[in-house]
């Protein structure tokens, strides 16, 4: 019982010499709290698979009620946009090549007369395919709004679309908003860097400094260090949670359907094993520069391209998506998308707890093992 008090004495004489460092470095604090709401706002707002007033060039061929409908359907659409309208199909080549438009409609003489007899009225849809998802989503939403418009000129009895209708219904974001897939994963990304920055910084610093030889001179041991200069981060980190989570709740109307403890077990967990892995980085390098750099290279690039932020990881290749599992933001974004939008509980997110509880312990058990109480 002695040797536990002493042990937890030495971590809070630790802790709060470091939260005394914290509290005076200014940098530091704006760097916690202020960067990562800056950055869930510029990305926020800049990231966005929502497509809208998008190019459509016309070609009226047929110059009936019919087609001038389907050209008004399109300009009306929230979604889609008329821009200048072509005299022919040969123009639209020229209309893609200086950018006017992504997709062109060719409407073909004979359009509404085929309507009129119930027969099948094709029209010639165009798409630049140099953006893939552009094209993807206005080849979408024209097909939806040009068989609308036509159904109004059917005669009476003719069916005009498929015989067999499908009746869909979208769980969890009804509407189809990006902002409720990219906010949770917006999250793990800029505390993933954040918090790797903020203890890369710390160790690195004090060896700089010089003032490490004073810490060699006190009987405080290196799991004792390690664990006194993580607890004030972790609360740093732990604040900075709140104020993304508050602010995407309110700028993104971004849900909460599940379980706060699960949130923030899994929050706990992602913070230590990140803040872990900056110490780590720092008792390696020991210089602040290079432990910057190898910070942001560690959590940018992992937590962006393999974690499911941006790209299913079922899309990834399989040496990468064996990869991916050593990456905590794969498994946190997992964990903030089932508690935030699915209402998940400890039930269905156990794998992605125990995954992040698994990389916290590593990093805290390697950065133990690295920190000799040496000078080289």
């Amino acid at each position: 019982m002695t040797a536990l008090r002493l042990f937890v004495m030495r971590v809070y004489a630790m802790a709060f010499k470091e939260a005394l460092h914290v509290r005076r470095d200014v940098q530091t604090m704006i760097m916690a709290l202020v960067m990562p709401l800056i950055l869930l706002l510029l990305f926020g707002f800049g990231v966005s698979f929502d497509l809208d007033h998008l190019a459509v060039a016309v070609a009226d061929e047929d110059h009936t009620p019919a087609s001038r409908l389907v050209t008004d359907a399109i300009a009306n659409s929230s979604d889609l946009r008329v821009v200048d309208g072509l005299e022919s199909a040969r123009d639209a080549e020229r209309a893609f090549h200086r950018g006017d438009a992504v997709a062109a409609l060719i409407i073909p003489r004979g359009f509404a007369a085929a309507l009129a007899r119930g027969q099948a009225a094709d029209v010639q849809l165009l798409v630049a395919g140099s953006d893939g998802l552009t094209a993807t989503q206005v080849l979408a939403k024209a097909e939806t709004v040009v068989a609308a418009s036509a159904a109004r000129f059917a005669p009476a009895g003719v069916r005009v679309s498929a015989p067999v209708t499908v009746a869909s219904y979208i769980r969890y974001n009804p509407e189809g908003r990006s902002a409720l897939m990219i906010v949770p994963g917006l999250v793990a990304y800029i505390l993933a860097m954040i918090a790797v920055l903020l203890t890369a910084l710390a160790v690195a610093r004090e060896w700089e400094r010089g003032s490490m030889e004073q810490l060699f001179c006190t009987p405080v041991g290196r799991l004792e260090i390690v664990i006194g200069k993580l607890l004030p981060y972790l609360v740093l980190g732990g604040l900075a949670v709140l104020l993304v989570l508050a602010a995407g709740a309110w700028v993104f109307d971004v849900p909460f359907r599940g379980n706060l403890w699960t949130l923030g077990l899994a929050s706990v967990l992602f913070l230590i094993g990140m803040l872990g892995q900056g110490l780590v980085i720092s008792v390696i390098t020991r210089n602040q520069m290079v432990a910057t750099q190898a910070g942001l290279l560690s959590s940018m690039l992992p937590s962006m391209l393999l974690s499911g932020f941006l790209f299913p990881i079922d899309n990834l290749p399989p040496p990468l998506r064996l990869v991916s599992n050593l990456v905590p933001a794969r498994h946190f974004i997992a964990a903030l998308r089932g508690v935030l939008l699915r209402g998940n509980g400890f039930a269905e997110l156990t794998t992605e707890l125990l995954a992040l509880a698994a990389f916290a312990g590593a990093m805290l058990t390697i950065a133990a093992l690295r920190f000799r109480r040496r000078l080289d």
